[in-house]
């Protein structure tokens, strides 16, 4: 069907007001960064037309920017210096993501290729892992961590970060798997090459767009995790999630502080997904077509 100079064009106004419409709340809150305190509250609110000012982030990452005479703010020095905790949280989200992603990857191709009894319960029960809400085992996670040493400790927080993850890493790789010929296999199986091998050198490289979709899944879920860091860690640990809530005060709200925060947040997320977004569309829409 071919479309009219109009419908075109009223498509892609539709497309635009969409973005515009998912990109307004990131615009705002980017700006609530680089606000004045009046500016933020003002009434009615001033979305394009403001006064800046870098203090928010020189607050939260403890660094003097330049663009206000007489203003330094000291590494470490001030409540709101929060740059340690992006670390911290950039830590545990890539090392438990490629932790899950390991294990996932070996679980799902042997899950996909080979054939047990009772194989579907077994898939059904990694399913139901995922179906149970955190708060249901993050007071005995506790008293376990406790009696292994593990509260607020990176191990601890990668370990179970891994773990939240891994229900959702092997079902979705077990159908990316699942897409690619079991013929492949067993052409190589017949001239002599051994399963790993097999796996490694054929099967691994047709998967890598579903296992850059996977990654970047388990990446999201654990940046922004709450309730697993919240318990497990008491003094020295914290991640982006958990220490934003500590910009609501007793005197009020620290909204440019908790912008400036937010706003550094999101960019480990998407420089993460700008690197592997070519394989994160093929993986995403591997399987979506069949012939």
């Amino acid at each position: 069907m071919v479309l009219s100079r109009t419908q075109r064009l009223l498509r892609a106004f539709a497309a635009w007001a969409v973005v515009m419409l998912f990109v307004f709340p990131i615009y705002y809150w980017v700006t609530l960064s680089i606000k004045l305190d009046r500016e933020i509250f003002s009434i009615p609110p001033k979305v394009f037309s403001f006064e800046t000012s870098a203090k928010s982030y020189e607050e939260v990452f403890g660094i003097s920017l330049g663009f206000e005479e007489g203003l330094a703010v000291l590494p470490g020095g001030g409540d709101f210096y929060m740059t340690p905790r992006l670390w911290d949280s950039i830590v545990i989200a890539v090392c438990s993501t490629v932790l899950a992603i390991v294990i996932a990857t070996l679980a799902a191709y042997a899950l996909s290729r080979m054939r047990f009894r009772g194989q579907h319960h077994f898939v059904f029960w990694i399913l139901s892992t995922r179906m149970m809400p955190p708060v249901a085992v993050a007071i005995p996670m506790f008293f376990i961590y406790r009696d292994f040493g593990l509260l607020d400790t990176y191990q601890g927080v990668i370990l179970i970060h891994a773990l939240m993850n891994m229900p959702l890493a092997v079902l979705l790789l077990k159908s990316f798997f699942d897409d690619i010929p079991k013929e492949i296999d067993e052409a190589a199986l017949i001239d002599g090459a051994s399963r790993f091998l097999i796996f490694r050198k054929l099967v691994l490289p047709m998967a890598v767009g579903g296992i850059a979709a996977t990654a970047v899944l388990c990446f999201i879920f654990s940046w922004t995790e709450f309730l697993f860091v919240l318990t497990l860690t008491q003094t020295g640990l914290k991640t982006v999630p958990v220490v934003s809530s500590t910009f609501v005060t007793s005197t009020g709200t620290a909204w440019g502080n908790m912008a400036a925060l937010g706003t550094a947040a999101i960019l480990p997320a998407f420089v993460f997904i700008l690197l592997v977004q070519k394989n994160l569309v093929r993986g995403l829409t591997l399987g979506s077509v069949k012939q």
